[in-house]
Order: C-alpha cells, then sequence, then structure tokens
C-alpha cells in the first residue's frame, strides 16, 4: 500500500482497492489482526520475507511506515486487515510483533451478520479457499498466521512481475488471474517445476480467454 497522504487518498496495492480515507493510525499486535481472505501464496511470502532481511533496521522502520496494514474495526472491535495479508503473514514469520495500522471505517457497532455483508458488498474480503471454491464467513482464519497457501495465488503475482499482465485497480485481481490458471495448469506442474508453470502461464496470459481479466494486455485481433 502507498503511505497514507494529507488528502487522505490511498491505492491498495494488494487488492488494488481505491477509497479515500482520514486516516488514522493504530499499533496492533500482528497476531490480533484477523484476515479477510481465506488464502495467501506463500511463495510470495517468502519473497517478501527475503526482501525484509535485506534491509537494515532503519530501512525496515521507513518501510513499516510506509506500508500502513490497512484495517476495518469489526464486532467486539477487533481489527479486521483488508489489504497487505502477504505483508503481514511475512512480518509475523519473521519475528515482528506490532504494525501500525489505519483504520479505513469502525464498524464495530455493526452485528455479525451486517458487518459482513457490508464487507462483501464492498469487495473488502475474499470468501474462496485454495480450491477456488467459496466459502462462509465462519471459515475465515481467526489470524494472519492460519491462512491456507494457494499455489496460484503465487503463480498469479509471478506472473504479474513477469509482465503477463497489467496492475490494475480491480478488487483482487490477483485472485481472479489465479483461478484462470487454476483451471489451465496442472497442480503437479506448478508443484514440480514452478519455472516451467510461469512460462506455461506466460502463454496463456495472451490468450482471447484471458481477455475478460482485469489488467489482460494480449494481442487484440482484429476483424
Amino acid at each position: 500500500m502507498a503511505g497514507s497522504s494529507a488528502s487522505g487518498v490511498a491505492l491498495l496495492h494488494e487488492g488494488m482497492m481505491t477509497f479515500a480515507r482520514e486516516p488514522r493510525l493504530i499499533p496492533v499486535k500482528i497476531k490480533q489482526l484477523r484476515p479477510t481472505q481465506l488464502t495467501i501464496g506463500l511463495r510470495e511470502v517468502a519473497q517478501k520475507r527475503k526482501e525484509w532481511r535485506t534491509r537494515a533496521a532503519e530501512q525496515k522502520a521507513e518501510y513499516l511506515g510506509q506500508h500502513l496494514i490497512p484495517v476495518v474495526l469489526g464486532p467486539g472491535g477487533k481489527s479486521y486487515i483488508i489489504d497487505h495479508h502477504h505483508l503481514a503473514r511475512a512480518l509475523l514469520e519473521e519475528g515482528v510483533e506490532d504494525v501500525a495500522t489505519t483504520v479505513v471505517a469502525d464498524l464495530s457497532a455493526l452485528e455479525p451478520e451486517a458487518f459482513w455483508v457490508y464487507l462483501d458488498n464492498r469487495a473488502w474480503m475474499h470468501l474462496y479457499d485454495a480450491k477456488g471454491e467459496r466459502r462462509a464467513p465462519k471459515h475465515l482464519p481467526k489470524h494472519v498466521g492460519e491462512m491456507e497457501d494457494d499455489p496460484y495465488r503465487s503463480l498469479a503475482g509471478a506472473l504479474r512481475r513477469a509482465g503477463g499482465y497489467a496492475k490494475d485497480t480491480t478488487p483482487y485481481s490477483e485472485f481472479l488471474w489465479a483461478d484462470y490458471l487454476r483451471r489451465c495448469i496442472k497442480p503437479s506442474l506448478l508443484e514440480d517445476n514452478p519455472d516451467k508453470a510461469l512460462q506455461h502461464a506466460l502463454s496463456l496470459a495472451k490468450e482471447q480467454e484471458a481477455g475478460y481479466l482485469p489488467g489482460w494486455c494480449g494481442p487484440v485481433l482484429k476483424d
């Protein structure tokens, strides 16, 4: 996420969600952050951990100040993270205990059912598991350390970095690409040869069948 600005406008990178807000910075223990998605890509987490280790102490502090974790306050005053799940998981695994959050909305007065409906309608949660099947909110992990690995989410991230598609403001665009790749690439290939799977994904990304996906930049066929 780009850091908070004086205008209160922010762009969330992981889900590419945009909204305006006045920043309210609150330190929270990472283990207390409640996920709003079931899965992450652990290869993505590993990459973020590697990048984190390369930073000097002062660089780490500056980085955290520029990457505030956006949260929504839900029933019971719990902090529900709505972006940067991979970063939060990476920091947790690197032994970081606290992180600065910015409150996007205070919905703590809502009943649970109304809270989940609101988040769903704002595209502030992603209720699909590692098989691409939609689940109920009750299946969301209690903290980021419990999130399930979706290898296709990692593949979608690698595909974007390789130029397979462009960043897009569509919420959870990487998960939409992951779902497409899940239907086209066998799990055995992705597990046994990630590099070959990425090359296959690069070819698939240019197919007309992928034209509905956010950030698609394949060739446009002329009549």
